[in-house]
C-alpha cells in the first residue's frame, strides 16, 4: 500500500462521487480502472478547504439554514456514527465518499474501490459473473494490476483459480483481507484526520444556528 502525508487540512478536489471507476462501470469497458501507474503516483496537493466540498454536498451549510430532516441531508449525528465502526461508515454513501477521499490523500484509494467493486459483483447476474470477475481481477488483483491491492500471495493465487469458475463469492477472501486492512490501518487515522473532524465540526456548528 502506498501512503503519503496530507499537506493541508483540505483536499485539492473532492467531487461528490470520488471514485474514478464506479463499480457499475465494470459492466462495460475497464480502461478507466487500468490507469497508468505513473499517473497514480503523481504528486498531489490539497489546498481546498473542506467547507467548499461540504457546500457542494450539503446545501444547508452554504445557506446557513438549520439541517433539514430530509434523508438526503447529512447530519452531525450520522457523521458521529461513522466513528462507531468501519461497517457503519461504509454503509453510508456519503461516508464512502469522504473515506474514499481520505484514502486518496494517502494514495490507497484502490482498497475502497476494490471493496465496493466486490459489493457490486455479489449482485451481478449469473451470466455476467465471469466477465466481471475477470475485469475486477485484472484491475485490482493480478500482480501487475494498475490498482493492485495489498494481499498475500496465497490469497492472490486462490482468487485467480476461483475466477475461472466464477461465483458470487470468488472474491470474498480478498475482500475480507482488504476490509481488515482498512479497519486496522486507515480507519483509525481517518477518525483523527482533518477531513473527518472538520466535517463533523462544521455540521455540529451549523446545527446550533
Amino acid at each position: 500500500m502506498r501512503a503519503a502525508a496530507i499537506s493541508s487540512p483540505g483536499l485539492d478536489k473532492m467531487p461528490g462521487m470520488f471514485l474514478s471507476a464506479h463499480p457499475k462501470e465494470l459492466r462495460g469497458t475497464d480502461h478507466s480502472l487500468l490507469d497508468n501507474k505513473a499517473q497514480k503516483r503523481r504528486p498531489k496537493t490539497f489546498g481546498m478547504d473542506v467547507k467548499a466540498y461540504l457546500r457542494s454536498m450539503i446545501p444547508h451549510l452554504e445557506s446557513g439554514m438549520k439541517p433539514s430532516k430530509s434523508k438526503d441531508i447529512l447530519s452531525a449525528d450520522e457523521v458521529m456514527q461513522w466513528s462507531q465502526s468501519l461497517e457503519k461508515l461504509l454503509a453510508n454513501q456519503t461516508g464512502q465518499d469522504v473515506f474514499g477521499n481520505f484514502l486518496k490523500s494517502e494514495f490507497s484509494e484502490e482498497n475502497i474501490e476494490f471493496w465496493l467493486a466486490c459489493e457490486d459483483y455479489k449482485k451481478t447476474e449469473s451470466d455476467l459473473l465471469h466477465r466481471k470477475a475477470e475485469q475486477i481481477y485484472k484491475a485490482f488483483v493480478q500482480s501487475d494490476a494498475a490498482k493492485q491491492i495489498n494481499i498475500d500471495f496465497h490469497t492472490r493465487e486462490a482468487t485467480a483459480r476461483k475466477i475461472k469458475a466464477a461465483t458470487p463469492t470468488c472474491f470474498d477472501e480478498a475482500q475480507k483481507t482488504i476490509y481488515t486492512l482498512m479497519e486496522k490501518d486507515s480507519y483509525p487515522r481517518f477518525l483523527k484526520s482533518n477531513i473527518y473532524l472538520n466535517l463533523l465540526n462544521d455540521l455540529q456548528a451549523n446545527s446550533l444556528k
